[in-house]
């Protein structure tokens, strides 16, 4: 197992989340991240951008343990983490950008 699977389990076993809520937090907290640490504005697309590199290295992680240890693939189960890890991010994203909901009074 590489030190990407072993670090998932140890937080799924530390916060007692399973691998789909762990998704949906890690995208919400590295797009949260990369807007506050350098400064980008959320409804401007490189925070979502971050949070979306991450996805994919995640996933492309992944295959590449998958394949290393002969296992099928399933492209599907890694479509579905993209999608966890993206979705409110996307949806802040888009709120930020398109209404005035996000918006400093």
């Amino acid at each position: 197992m590489s030190m990407l699977q072993d670090a998932k389990l140890a937080m799924m076993g530390v916060t007692h989340l399973d691998k789909d809520a762990l998704h949906i937090h890690i995208g919400l907290a590295a797009f949260f991240a990369a807007a506050l640490v350098l400064r980008w504005p959320i409804g401007g697309g490189r925070p979502w951008l971050a949070a979306l590199a991450l996805a994919v290295g995640g996933e492309i992680w992944d295959i590449i343990d998958t394949a290393r240890v002969k296992s099928p693939q399933i492209f599907y189960a890694n479509w579905h983490d993209v999608w966890n890890t993206l979705l409110w991010p996307t949806a802040v994203t888009l709120l930020a950008r398109w209404t005035q909901l996000l918006q400093r009074r």
